[in-house]
């Protein structure tokens, strides 16, 4: 296996690979997530999209390794890999924590690279330039977890069981702290489109601050608001599909 090969192997999962696809996804999951996040979306985009879901060390079968350190740091990571994968349109979609890293790739990408993704999106995430002081990260594992119930965004089985979600803490703080501690630097705006997409009732995102995704390109911009909360879209795959495929195929939407 070369060297190439063994790096997309660690960071990118091919759940429906389709080599053929004339737009590549590119997957970015929240704090705490894995690249399995994504495997119902890539199923339903697998029909004319290659779709790779990254995954982020310390989790699953990379738990041995060191954990996320910083946003920087990791968009640095993805950017070096996704380099691989350029042959052809780039969509980024990223939720949370995934949505502030798509940005930080896609600036890479278009700054170092000259290489214009086809699409951001920005899911349940405030804009880059919009400040909160969070400290999830701080708190003892039993207040971590308290957060994740209130999100709805893992399996009540999984928080319930101890010796799965003790094993899982150290990403998923490693992950909060991360994003927590992430500082917006201002700089030249996107030149690709940017699809901004909140839950009405998310306890992390205020529709203005979701809105504000507008200023951080100077392509097309689109807001969409839906019912639920942080983790809406997977009570709304159908319509999330429809505006990546829209996304993907350069039309208005």
């Amino acid at each position: 296996m070369t060297m190439l090969a063994e790096r997309d192997r660690l960071w990118i999962r091919r759940y429906h690979p389709r080599p053929d696809a004339a737009v590549r996804v590119v997957c970015l999951p929240h704090a705490g997530g894995s690249a399995s996040f994504y495997r119902q979306l890539s199923a339903g985009l697998s029909e004319d999209m290659d779709v790779l879901a990254v995954q982020y060390p310390g989790r699953q079968d990379r738990r041995a390794e060191p954990c996320v350190a910083t946003i920087g740091e990791l968009a640095d990571e993805v950017t070096s890999v996704l380099l691989s994968w350029t042959d052809r349109p780039m969509v980024l979609f990223g939720h949370s924590m995934g949505a502030t890293l798509g940005f930080e790739i896609a600036r890479r990408l278009e700054r170092d690279h000259d290489v214009v993704p086809r699409a951001l999106f920005a899911s349940a995430r405030r804009a880059p330039a919009t400040q909160r002081v969070e400290t999830v990260h701080l708190r003892d594992d039993d207040g971590v977890i308290a957060e994740m119930r209130q999100l709805s965004g893992t399996d009540a089985a999984i928080l319930d069981d101890e010796e799965l979600i003790r094993m899982a803490l150290p990403a998923i703080r490693a992950d909060y702290r991360a994003v927590e501690t992430y500082v917006y630097e201002p700089g030249p705006k996107l030149r690709c489109p940017v699809w901004s997409l909140v839950g009405e009732s998310d306890p992390k995102v205020r529709i203005e601050e979701a809105r504000a995704w507008s200023e951080q390109t100077e392509g097309s911009f689109d807001f969409r608001v839906f019912g639920g909360g942080h983790f809406y879209l997977t009570e709304h795959q159908s319509e999330i599909l429809r505006l990546v495929r829209e996304a993907a195929s350069g039309a208005e939407v």
